[in-house]
């Protein structure tokens, strides 16, 4: 491989040498790199682009050199994100059971539960800065407003990559894209406006909202009804008999017959609702994983990679 000559050429390996590598790797490998760069150049204005590569190359490493680096740390990360691995279990019983013992189950449950805010916040962020910046585009002042917004959207894409990463345990970009150098203030803005990446993380903040009613509506509806069945032989130990025969008596029908409900039925809705809370664990679960790769392919850029 040729020695880099300018900052340019030095990403394109360092792109190339990361090939096939885990697309947000490659966001925060470029963009370290880039930014490294771009200050050795600043603080070194005497040498030419060149000059500076050669004299950082043996500090900082060659394009290849970074990216075993970048490799190897991202192996270290990947086992920091595995939650530990619970024992297995061969048994039907033990693996539907099982889901209890996983820390993800319990982060994806709660990412559940906050996509409704955070589906509510992007959505109305997404729709208000969008049209206030094609309104105010024929003025002055909205050609800074746009960049503004395009920028707030590409720090709330990482905001989001952290909570899903924290969260969901999908690895994301730590890094932003990197700005773009030497380009005017309408190149910029037409950059953001052909950048495949921008619009993917609009339609991302948009829809979070539906989204984030679905899971929501499951969450609270699943484990609001496993809970009261689970709680119903506490029910029955407190209940009071006089809201049975007045003024129409309660009756329950299981498919053989009605009957006024007992402990046997306490005890069925019981068992009915510890299946039901651990079949919404498993349903928490693989929506958890199922969202990860869907911000995964929104949030972070194919061209990184």
């Amino acid at each position: 491989m040729n020695a880099p000559r300018t900052i340019v050429e030095y990403l394109e390996q360092l792109r190339a040498a990361l090939r096939g590598a885990d697309p947000a790797l490659v966001q925060d490998a470029l963009y370290d790199a880039e930014e490294h760069l771009r200050a050795e150049l600043a603080e070194q204005p005497e040498r030419s682009e060149a000059q500076m590569l050669e004299h950082v190359v043996g500090s900082y490493g060659a394009p290849d050199e970074v990216a075993d680096i970048y490799r190897d740390q991202e192996i270290k990360i990947q086992r920091a994100l595995r939650p530990p691995r619970p024992p297995k279990r061969r048994s039907l019983a033990g693996r539907f059971f099982g889901v209890a013992a996983d820390p993800r189950t319990y982060g994806a449950l709660f990412y559940m539960l906050l996509a409704l805010a955070t589906g509510i916040f992007y959505f109305t962020w997404a729709v208000t800065g969008l049209s206030l910046s094609m309104g105010l585009s024929v003025l002055i002042i909205g050609l800074p407003f746009i960049v503004l917004f395009f920028g707030s959207v590409r720090v709330l894409s990482l905001v989001e990559g952290r909570i899903v990463e924290a969260m969901l345990g999908m690895r994301m970009p730590r890094r932003p894209v990197y700005p773009t150098q030497g380009m005017t203030l309408m190149q910029r803005i037409g950059s953001m406006f052909t950048d495949v990446h921008t619009w993917t993380t609009l339609c991302y903040m948009w829809l979070m909202l539906p989204l984030g009613i679905v899971y929501f509506t499951l969450a609270v509806t699943l484990l609001s009804v496993s809970v009261a069945f689970i709680a119903a032989p506490l029910a029955m130990l407190f209940r009071d008999d006089s809201w049975l025969s007045w003024p129409r008596q309660v009756t329950v029908d299981w498919g053989f017959g009605a009957h006024v409900p007992g402990w046997g039925d306490a005890i069925a809705m019981c068992v009915i609702g510890i299946v039901l809370l651990f079949a919404t664990l498993h349903l928490a679960r693989g929506l958890g994983r199922l969202h990860g790769y869907i911000a995964k392919h929104m949030l972070v850029p194919r061209e990184a990679s």
